[in-house]
């Protein structure tokens, strides 16, 4: 039962005096309360979709355990989670000895690792451990990483998120939080150290308020527990390697704190490597039995298709049970230990029909046997768009961008209709994400294992999308950031924060003609290719943080096309040209200049001689 807030009053007969700026710390026992939460939540800036409560159709992972499935592993961690050592402090100790055997108490270890491979149901049983945490009230904090799903797939704002988490399930810690901020205003800035921010904002501030009655609460419920899904998603692997490293340090220096770490990943060497001490309790997620579980889902979810499909329910009426056992024990040995696999796999099956498509799910059913695994799914759903306007833009889109975006905000990026991306994405939803509205929501690949498919070449063959792909990115953001426009449009502010990104991506293809010639289908309406690539020339010099050591070549690429891109027609170049003309290209700060040799700066010079002798014989 929740504790009543307590009446305080203050300066009860006083008058005639203001007070202008007020924050309120009222701590009883384990209870805290103050004025000030809200302050706190909009200076840490929490990554609002990070946690095990996002609304998991726009943010995926969208899974989660079926009913009377996972039922082991659960219980496993669970039973890991509440263990408490009756001897603080003691780290190894003979406590009984028999005839046969002598019994050694071993601390639970904080940290719990566990592993399997792409599609096993990880996430799954991560967001069933916050949720049984957070109905006890043990839940402290929970991050779901994803690769390319913005800040997701970084070690930006985890500190933080953390920290809002841990305030909201223990607010004894807000005014520790709230000093820390004070005492370190810079502490939220990027720059700062991973480590500093989680011993400022979640370590130090827990371990404070760990005793008394908070403490002795703690103990009588069982520790606290923070659950990390998906960690072999961070991009920033030394970022990964210095949470562990922290995190382990900090269990060693403080043994008996009522805290838990629950981690899911994929193997990983950079994880592994660190998680593979006493301090961690590593548990392969292959090894425990899912085809039980997995026949257990398939049966609930064709009986309930049964229900209400009327091509099904007529089906059976006159031929009897669908899926017959034959089927189903086929079906459950094909498919094996993957739950992805298996929830795939039902919605290829029962999908609803289409003009490419009217096969029945009867009919599908058979085919899904003859699947070759994931790679072979995700073939055989990719080949019923693949013949459509714009497939291969569209895919490679959703593949590479950083984050996802509405069907408008994809349509408006690569300059075609609404209805052309959603003829696409319709035949691909059971391995796509695909809102229901096209303003609303976010277009996302249902599985990371998609994303991996789709960039290996020898798995997709010619469903690949090419790192070339960022070229292509960046000619759209450009084109769509040169379209000036007072409505709101995701694309243009996508390009604002990620241009730069595709850009240094595209780095890596400035070897190759091939990026560098314009794509066959780009539309009246977009800026000329050769304008383009004027555009990133200048942009590159204004940008200190693009300049690698691909640069000189690239920029001698670009530079060829100052005179090309005098001649277009198109007038937004007019300025880009004007601007750039005016800029020195040894004031570009010394490493630039180290880099870049003196036939390359040369060339260089000569066609920006030749385009500046162009400008001037044109008007525009």
């Amino acid at each position: 039962m929740a504790g009543i807030s307590p009446s305080i009053p203050i300066y009860p007969n006083a008058c005639d005096f203001q007070i202008q700026q007020q924050n309120i710390y009222v701590a009883t026992g384990s209870q805290y309360f103050s004025n000030g939460g809200l302050d706190l939540f909009l200076r840490l800036k929490p990554i609002p979709d990070a946690s095990h409560t996002r609304n998991r159709k726009t943010s995926p992972p969208d899974s989660e355990c079926f009913p009377g499935t996972r039922e082991e592993v659960v219980q496993d961690i669970t039973t890991w989670a509440d263990a408490t050592d009756p001897a603080p402090g003691i780290k190894e100790k003979i406590i009984k000895t028999t005839p046969v055997a002598v019994v050694v108490y071993t601390p639970t270890a904080h940290i719990y690792w566990l592993h399997g491979f792409a599609g096993s149901g990880k996430s799954a049983i991560s967001l069933k451990i916050a949720n049984i945490f957070e109905g006890s009230r043990r839940l402290l904090a929970s991050y779901f990483f994803f690769r390319n799903a913005g800040d997701r797939n970084t070690l930006n704002g985890f500190a933080a998120t953390l920290s809002s988490q841990m305030a909201s399930a223990l607010p004894a810690t807000v005014p520790l939080l709230e000093a820390a901020l004070r005492a370190d205003p810079g502490l939220l800035n990027h720059r700062v150290s991973l480590t500093r921010q989680m011993e400022r904002l979640v370590y130090e501030p827990f371990r404070a308020v760990m005793q008394g009655e908070v403490l002795e609460d703690a103990r009588a419920k069982g520790p606290f527990v923070i659950v990390i899904d998906g960690l072999d998603e961070c991009e920033d692997k030394r970022g990964v390697e210095e949470l562990i490293d922290q995190m382990l340090d900090f269990f060693e220096r403080h043994p008996t704190i009522p805290l838990r770490v629950f981690i899911a990943s994929r193997v990983e060497q950079h994880i592994r490597a660190r998680l593979e001490v006493d301090g961690a309790r590593l548990s392969d997620l292959n090894t425990y039995r899912t085809r039980g579980d997995i026949n257990k889902f398939l049966e609930a979810s064709f009986h309930a298709v049964a229900k209400r499909d009327r091509v099904v329910r007529a089906y059976v009426r006159v031929h009897g049970e669908w899926p017959t056992q034959s089927d189903m024990y086929h079906l459950v040995e094909h498919i094996g230990e993957s739950f992805v696999l298996a929830s795939s796999i039902f919605k290829f099956i029962v999908r609803p029909a289409t003009e490419d498509d009217t096969s029945t799910p009867m009919e599908r059913l058979p085919r899904t046997l003859t699947m070759n695994g994931l790679d072979s799914l995700y073939i055989q759903t990719l080949t019923r768009s693949q013949h459509l306007s714009h497939f291969h833009n569209i895919i490679s889109t959703i593949t590479l961008i950083r984050e996802p975006l509405p069907i408008v905000g994809i349509s408006d990026l690569l300059g075609i209709e609404a209805f052309e991306v959603i003829r696409v994405l319709l035949n691909l939803q059971a391995i796509i994400h695909v809102p229901g509205t096209d303003e609303e929501g976010s277009v996302a690949l249902c599985h990371t294992s998609l994303r991996d498919f789709l960039t290996s070449e020898s798995r997709s063959g010619p469903f690949f999308v090419p790192p070339s792909f960022h070229l292509h990115l960046s000619y759209h953001l450009v084109s769509s950031l040169s379209e000036n426009s007072a409505v709101y449009r995701p694309a243009y502010s996508y390009g604002t924060w990620h241009l730069a990104h595709h850009w240094r991506e595209a780095y890596a293809c400035i070897s190759t003609n091939e990026p560098f010639e314009a794509p066959d289908s780009l539309h009246a309406n977009r800026l000329p290719y050769c304008a383009f690539l004027c555009h990133m020339f200048f942009y590159s010099l204004l940008n200190d943080f693009l300049i690698t050591d691909s640069s000189p070549s690239l920029f001698t690429k670009c530079a060829k096309q100052l005179a090309r891109a005098v001649e277009c027609p198109d007038r937004r170049i007019k300025l880009w040209l004007e601007a750039g003309m005016g800029l020195n290209l040894l004031n570009c700060g010394t490493n630039f200049r180290r880099e870049f040799t003196e036939r390359t700066h040369q060339t260089v010079q000569r066609d920006l001689q030749r385009a500046s002798a162009a400008i001037s014989a044109k008007e525009f």
